[in-house]
């Protein structure tokens, strides 16, 4: 078979495996919104409305059919790409949800992983390049404890330091609520400042930014700087890596130009995984941090019992972790062509 042949196999193999993917999870979400306690009617008209309130509005939302018959009727509205409306929030769409705070959790999901890729790289190169010394297992202790910490109890020791203590970092929202937020086509404040070429909003937006994405960054950094070590030093035991050393080529330049860029293939791939997964598990960051994206809105939807978003919003991430994973895979593939047999 030729490289071409069996690469297309395999970026078919890996697309057909998406639908069933997100099938799934929709499935599994589904079933446990409704077999978890709690009635949505209850938390929109409250345990004290009349019955026959309650009855006129699980007939309006579809509550009253057999769970066969709603589970059948929302993948129908799937297959046209409608995820739903709020139940909380009448008349606002699941889309409308995404719009409106999906870029906050993309902007703090790019910042976390600007610091995290940093961070897990600095300290994961040093730590392979000094084996056995105090920097090493300075690496090893970085990596254990950044992974351990939970980033709830993390997120809210440095609120408490640098936000309470010092006054250093603001809380609670993307930009100051008594000025005019950057305007633009994307949503993302940054962009949108720089599009219009307005640096004291871009400031400000990274100023708001600073304490959440540090907490985000710092503690994924710990995955990062664990597959950097491991793989970096596997490579420097290479044979080039001697032929280089021979050739009185300086270490620095040795990691830099050669060993790191093979030892970064695995480290691409988690990379890119976390990053799918992060934004739609930024959930403890954004509520520690009451940031208001679309972690933070899933959150609520869930204490709401709020059928329709928390569907909709898990088939959204389900299928930005697919079309990451499977553009991953196709990459690696394409690189590595032992992976497509």
């Amino acid at each position: 078979m030729s490289r071409t042949s069996s690469l297309r196999l395999y970026v078919i193999s890996r697309l057909m495996l998406a639908p069933l993917m997100i099938w799934t999870i929709t499935t599994v979400v589904f079933l446990l919104m409704r077999a978890t306690p709690g009635d949505p009617v209850d938390a929109l008209l409250g345990p004290r409305a009349p019955e026959a309130a309650k009855a006129v509005m699980r007939a309006k939302l579809g509550l009253d059919q057999s769970l066969i018959k709603q589970y059948l009727d929302y993948l129908g509205q799937l297959l046209t790409f409608d995820l739903g409306s709020s139940l909380a929030s009448q008349g606002q769409t699941v889309w409308q949800i995404i719009g409106d705070h999906f870029p906050a959790t993309v902007e703090l999901t790019l910042c976390g992983m600007i610091i995290a890729s940093l961070a897990g790289l600095t300290v994961g190169s040093i730590a392979a390049s000094r084996p056995n010394t105090v920097f090493d297992a300075g690496g090893r202790v970085f990596g254990i404890v950044t992974y351990a910490v939970p980033m709830y109890w993390f997120g809210m020791i440095l609120q408490l330091i640098f936000a309470v203590q010092l006054n250093w970092f603001p809380i609670g929202t993307r930009f100051p609520l008594s000025e005019i937020a950057p305007q633009g086509p994307t949503g993302l404040y940054l962009l949108d400042s720089l599009l219009h070429a307005d640096f004291y909003q871009f400031g400000t937006t990274l100023y708001y930014l600073a304490l959440p994405s540090l907490t985000l960054g710092i503690l994924i950094s710990g995955v990062f700087e664990r597959i950097v070590r491991v793989n970096l030093r596997q490579t420097l035991k290479a044979d080039y890596v001697e032929a280089a050393r021979a050739r009185g080529i300086s270490e620095f330049r040795i990691i830099t130009a050669h060993a790191l860029k093979n030892a970064m293939i695995p480290v691409i791939t988690i990379l890119g995984l976390t990053f799918a997964s992060l934004l739609g598990g930024a959930v403890l960051t954004e509520v520690t941090f009451s940031w208001p994206g679309l972690a933070n809105r899933l959150y609520e939807a869930i204490s709401q019992r709020d059928y329709p978003v928390v569907q909709g919003l898990m088939v959204f991430f389900a299928g930005i972790v697919a079309m990451v994973s499977i553009a991953i895979d196709i990459l690696n593939a394409y690189v590595d062509p032992r992976i497509r047999y």
